[in-house]
């Protein structure tokens, strides 16, 4: 069994190995390394603290840490892994070795191009907190970008009477994810609340003058705020496994294991990570923190000796609230194939059925429908796990 295990990054799936290990049995030393100096904390709630009251709470204290065994080592990043010498770098110039090495650094929201006062990005808890402190008091809100976070916080700046114009170079942009059809039902949800929108434009530029930010988008028309939210995507923090080349554009590629490919003793978890499928014989990295954490499960029982640990093969996940939507996203829609959709009024809920030529269902949307969300998601992981079974049969 390892004896020292270290896990570079404090993300959800980086402390739930950590406590995971220690669940299975695991006895030898178990270290976090972590860039930021806060405790590490749950980075999804950050678009509803950005408006509204502060629900910070650690994923760990440093009691619990402290009664699991576990060495937290905030304010330390790791800068670099020799593989050959299963060692890492950190940035204060302090080499580690390991038995075991877990990835979990991952990912970060894309910088703004726009360096001027008022104009922010939610990186972490402290730019969620500023940007809350500010629309206390400013009362027109630019956000750049239409995706989940975007409209998470322009739903919940519109609950604080907060003035709000969403901007994104998409004609429909939550059609990147569910299609032109369901798209369209987000802009109007958008409208509905009182939203202005500004879709199918790109920001030419920004400037700040006379106390306000002024935005000229490529139509042509100027947009005159106070604040700026720019959410733009998100990029992979593997920077630091570059010269060991255990990432690429797609991050750490590893077995249904979780084991990096043709490194044993190095595993990935999370946002980095892009595990092998059975179910389609493909790599892939799922964005949630649902499957960070069940990863994390994974690999833990692995470390700690748990000889049976089925492979992982997850149902791709994501859940938002907007406004008064509770939204659940499950699987994956195959491209050019429109929805089989079931909504009823009063109360409002839909769901959003998308299937294979073979009539097999491949994913779904629910929103405010717990028992359609359940059913879903099973009949996913049903599909999934009958073609992984093929899969095995064939190259058995």
């Amino acid at each position: 069994m390892n004896t020292r295990v270290i896990i570079a990054g404090g993300s959800v799936a980086g402390i739930r190995i950590a406590k995971a290990l220690r669940q299975f049995g695991f006895t030898g030393r178990v270290q976090v390394f972590e860039a930021e100096h806060e405790l590490p904390y749950d980075k999804p709630p950050l678009s509803k603290l950005a408006v509204d009251s502060d629900p910070h709470v650690p994923l760990i204290t440093r009691s619990e840490a402290q009664d699991l065994g576990v060495e937290l080592h905030l304010g330390r990043a790791v800068a670099a892994v020799r593989p050959g010498d299963d060692e890492i770098d950190l940035d204060d110039g302090a080499v580690v070795g390991y038995d075991h090495l877990v990835i979990a650094t991952g990912a970060r929201a894309r910088p703004s191009p726009w360096t001027i006062d008022g104009v922010y990005v939610l990186r972490g808890i402290d730019d969620a907190r500023t940007l809350r402190e500010r629309l206390t008091t400013s009362r027109r809100l630019l956000i750049i970008g239409a995706g989940f976070i975007g409209s998470e916080v322009a739903a919940l700046a519109r609950a604080n009477d907060v003035e709000v114009t969403i901007v994104d170079s998409a004609p429909i942009p939550m059609a990147r994810v569910v299609g032109d059809e369901l798209g369209r039902r987000f802009v109007d949800l958008h409208h509905a609340h009182g939203v202005t929108t500004k879709f199918g434009v790109a920001v030419q530029d920004m400037t700040r003058a006379d106390g306000s930010i002024r935005t000229l988008l490529s139509d042509g028309s100027e947009i005159c705020t106070d604040t700026v939210l720019v959410g733009i995507g998100a990029s992979l923090n593997t920077e630091w496994l570059a010269a060991a080349g255990l990432a690429d554009a797609e991050g750490v590629r590893c077995d249904e294991y979780g084991r990096a490919l043709g490194h044993a003793n190095i595993s990935a978890i999370g946002d980095v990570s892009a595990w092998l499928r059975p179910s389609t014989g493909t790599h892939s990295r799922i964005e949630h923190w649902t499957n960070g954490i069940e990863q994390a499960a994974a690999v833990a029982a692995r470390l700690a000796g748990k000889d049976d640990t089925p492979p992982h093969d997850p149902v791709a996940y994501v859940w938002s609230d907007q406004y008064d939507w509770r939204i659940h996203l499950f699987g994956t829609r195959p491209a050019g194939v429109d929805p089989e959709v079931t909504e009823e009024a009063d109360p409002f809920r839909l769901v959003a059925v998308w299937k294979d030529g073979s009539g097999e269902v491949t994913g779904g949307m629910a929103v405010n429908w717990p028992r359609e969300s359940v059913r879903l998601r099973k009949s996913i992981a049903a599909r999934n796990a009958s073609r992984a079974s093929s899969t095995e049969a064939v190259t058995a």
